[in-house]
């Protein structure tokens, strides 16, 4: 029998009145967290700037008192009294929002990643820290309460010290089509290296159980599958033209129209494809929309594989592999102490102690893995603790702040440097 391990969460400052919000970027991110602070009580949303009609419009039926602006520049420029921002613009477009709210005195909830280069990321510390404003950047797990109790067993001292970890992303074959070979987040100009787009969570969440900083990094991987030079004979440019899409594990139609009826998919990942909620709807998304090409006839390039290696400070190792080659569920984590070790799927933990040689199993909490679910409560907490923070000034309550997002962030580069060049890199602590 499993026992629960939930965390007990710190409970709720509440604010003499309630926080005043704006938001930059309406689309799926933006709005859960937006809505989930409406939903607390404890904060209403002032404004908003969104450029696309239709989720401009979903944000104004939720939050109907909300001022509506096309462009966050407009928005900074009106400067509504708020409290806070929270930034959920395109990775490209977070820098100058970012930069500009905090010039404002806005406290910031920014999504990740911060910015599309080191620079710029240090561009966005400098001027939270200039404007003495909060920044939460959106490494949602680290508040889940999953990883709460896998923090708690680490740091409990039953596995004795940790020597070494081994973490999986197990990315999706359909989630990898979605949004990294059809999506926003297919082309490193257009976004990120994917491992800053998918796994600055992943190298972010490591860094927090295993307590240390990363020393060194190499890393290894590449666009192995979704090329040209894989395309089925007989496919077409679009599925919905193809003789192979029927056998096809990328097929769009197969994928999207199956999402009809079911609300969570509809929010995620149908939401990006079309506002329509027909067959007919979507089957014209996909016959002129980006989501029904050809998985080989797309202009794709980030990789769909890579492993990282990773040293940190006082000797304790990592191996991280993210594929989209799996089924889509949660991560799988590996912890190999000196005195236990610890086995976790993403909704049960598995302890093993070396003296009595016994096996415990915990339950540290139950949540989808994905964005469509909350990120198993990472979410709501992530946007609970900035709402805390808010309210009592207090800076600690942000488990991921400027320093240690942009260590991760420093992670997720230096491991690109070594993918590129062969090399180990080494990172100052």
């Amino acid at each position: 029998m499993a026992q629960n391990l939930e965390q007990p969460h710190t409970a709720a400052a509440v604010p003499a009145r309630p926080l005043r919000l704006i938001l930059a970027g309406a689309g799926l991110r933006g709005r859960a967290y937006a809505d989930h602070a409406a939903d607390t009580g404890r904060a209403e949303i002032v404004a908003f700037a969104e450029p696309d009609p239709d989720r401009a419009a979903s944000a104004q039926a939720r939050h109907p008192r909300a001022e509506r602006y096309g462009d966050w520049r407009e928005l900074a420029e009106r400067r509504p009294e708020a409290d806070g921002v929270v930034i959920a613009t395109q990775d490209a477009d977070h820098v100058e929002p970012a930069v500009r709210f905090a010039e404002l005195g806005y406290h910031v909830l920014l999504e990740k990643p911060m910015a599309t280069s080191e620079d710029d990321v240090r561009r966005i510390v400098a001027a939270v820290d200039d404007a003495g404003v909060l920044l939460a950047v959106c490494h949602v797990l680290r508040y889940t309460p999953y990883t709460q109790g896998v923090k708690a067993i680490v740091d409990s001292g039953r596995l004795g010290d940790i020597v070494s970890v081994e973490h999986l992303e197990p990315v999706g074959w359909w989630h990898q089509a979605h949004s990294y070979v059809r999506g926003n987040w297919r082309r490193e100009d257009l976004a990120t290296p994917m491992l800053l787009a998918k796994s600055s969570h992943d190298l972010d969440w490591l860094s927090y159980i295993v307590g240390s900083p990363v020393t060194k990094v190499s890393s290894f991987g590449s666009l192995s599958h979704f090329r040209p030079e894989n395309r089925p004979a007989g496919a077409a440019d679009n599925c919905l033209d193809c003789s192979v899409e029927s056998t096809c594990p990328y097929s769009a139609p197969r994928l999207y129209l199956g999402c009809l009826g079911d609300p969570d998919r509809e929010r995620w990942p149908l939401d990006a494809v079309t506002s329509a909620r027909t067959p007919e709807g979507v089957t014209q998304a996909l016959r002129e929309g980006p989501y029904g090409r050809c998985v080989y006839a797309c202009d794709n390039d980030v990789v769909d594989h890579q492993v990282v290696n990773l040293e940190y400070a006082g000797g304790a190792t990592a191996s991280f592999t993210m594929t989209a080659f799996t089924p889509f569920t949660h991560r799988r984590t590996r912890i190999f102490g000196t005195r236990g070790s610890l086995d976790g799927d993403g909704v049960t933990v598995t302890v093993t102690d070396f003296v009595t040689g016994q096996e415990e199993c915990f339950e540290p909490g139950l949540g989808g893995p994905d964005a469509g679910s909350g990120h198993g409560g990472g979410d709501e907490r992530l946007v609970d603790a900035f709402l805390d923070a808010l309210a009592t000034g207090e800076a600690a309550r942000i488990l991921s702040d400027p320093a240690t997002s942009l260590e991760s962030h420093q992670v997720a580069w230096a491991a690109e440097r070594s993918r590129h060049r062969g090399t180990v890199e080494h990172l100052s602590v």
